[in-house]
């Protein structure tokens, strides 16, 4: 057995379904943000820079991408011989065999993999966040207040507070009462989502509610705690903190990346993100193309005009082509003379010439105006869009489409070409 004092356990399982196309074939941990990033980068960097060199990734949802991205870890430093990085799928146990089932299963499912290590303390966190947090600040947080969790909170505007779990808390930051997701808010402080454990405490709720389907940390194992009597605290962080599980908080969260001032900097020498990247070359720009307040990763080549937007690795933007206040993931192509206008192309979509994208007014889409909204055309993975075609706003397109499935060359807004399977 192995001694650590603290080790991470990062749930990178989710669907991510109110992402639309986006994760039609991929998790939304995996999915690409800010160019050459992708959202798991971010609390993997955490880790690292936290000193927190053992972490176990639980997968579960279309895991390839993801696997393939993290590997043995070697862009976080995490190739190590002792803890590094490990990726935790479900597997079959003797007498059964189970998917993960809520976020608390999917530790329990696990318990020999943190009994290995033998911590002091477990840190939980979800794979689909965009910030940067000292864990180490936190872990102080907890030792400080002889803490058996200590639950990360931030300030959100009381309107949207219903949206998350709620902490009250006394003057001391102890939790007094916990609300998951109440209609009336009580408070502004909302859980994100990371929580500190003492050991024996976490191990003891996980054997103890091993039977409650779907068992969930929010639901389940901090009321219990909290009932028992254990020592309950929220830790107030007031950095930037992105849950980007919508389309539009997505795009927001990109275009954010590409104010004068950003908000969220990428660029900070003391407190670096990394991830893999991979060997192709540098950028082209040629003479007659136009970027203004972009960010342009390696291996693109630029014909046209960029405006207010972020151009993945290995993307291909043709002459006379205009792109504004879009996402162009990796390995994209727009054809010359397309306008695109408020978008997000997945990773290797390709639209033709003189195309135009985001026309018209807005409109209710017809199939999920839940997810496909915010004005945007949003492109899935690998989908190929016919030359001389225009598509109207809160649309969403998926798969190779024909000239055919454009009426009259449009696709109105609010409409879907979905093919099957990409839903």
């Amino acid at each position: 057995m192995i001694k650590k004092e603290m080790i991470a356990m990062l749930l990178a399982g989710g669907q991510g379904s109110r992402l639309g196309v986006l994760t039609a074939d991929v998790a939304k941990p995996a999915v690409s943000f800010g160019g050459k990033y992708r959202i798991i980068d971010f609390p993997l960097s955490n880790c690292i820079n936290s000193g927190v060199d053992t972490v176990g990734v639980l997968t579960q949802y279309q895991p390839l991408r993801l696997n393939t991205h993290i590997g043995i870890g070697i862009p976080w430093d995490l190739d190590r011989n002792v803890g590094g990085v490990s990726i935790l799928p479900p597997y079959e146990k003797s007498t059964s065999s189970e998917w993960y089932t809520g976020t608390a299963n999917a530790i329990y499912q696990n318990l020999q993999y943190m009994e290995y290590y033998n911590p002091d303390y477990v840190l939980i966190l979800g794979g689909d966040h965009i910030y940067k947090m000292d864990y180490e600040v936190m872990l102080e947080f907890h030792k400080e207040n002889n803490a058996d969790i200590t639950m990360a909170t931030i300030p959100v505007p009381i309107e949207e507070a219903s949206r998350f779990g709620v902490a009250i808390t006394n003057e001391e930051r102890r939790i007094l009462e916990f609300e998951e997701k109440p209609e009336k808010p009580r408070s502004n402080l909302a859980s994100m989502g990371i929580y500190i454990f003492s050991w024996p405490v976490l191990r003891e709720a996980l054997i103890t509610l091993k039977d409650q389907p779907g068992c969930d940390f929010g639901k389940h194992i901090i009321p219990y705690c909290h009932e028992r009597g254990d020592r309950v605290f929220a830790y107030e962080f007031n950095g930037y903190w992105k849950d980007v599980g919508t389309l539009g908080s997505y795009w927001e969260s990109n275009m954010e990346l590409i104010d004068l001032i950003p908000e969220f900097n990428l660029y900070e020498e003391f407190w670096k993100i990394y991830t893999k990247t991979d060997s192709i070359p540098p950028q082209f720009i040629s003479g007659d193309a136009v970027i203004d307040r972009a960010i342009v990763s390696e291996g693109a080549e630029i014909f046209g005009e960029v405006h207010n937007s972020v151009i993945g690795p290995d993307v291909y933007i043709g002459p006379g082509a205009v792109i504004r206040d879009s996402i162009l993931m990796n390995s994209s192509r727009v054809g010359a003379g397309t306008i695109v206008n408020k978008a997000i192309l997945a990773e290797n979509v390709t639209v033709g010439e003189h195309c135009e994208l985001g026309i018209g007014e807005e409109v209710p889409n017809e199939m999920r105006a839940d997810i496909y909204g915010f004005g945007l055309v949003t492109i899935g993975e690998n989908s190929i869009i016919p030359d001389n075609v225009k598509v109207g706003k809160n649309t969403a397109i998926s798969g190779e489409t024909t000239a055919d499935e454009y009426p009259n060359g449009i696709l109105e807004s609010g409409k879907v070409i979905i093919k099957a399977g990409d839903r």
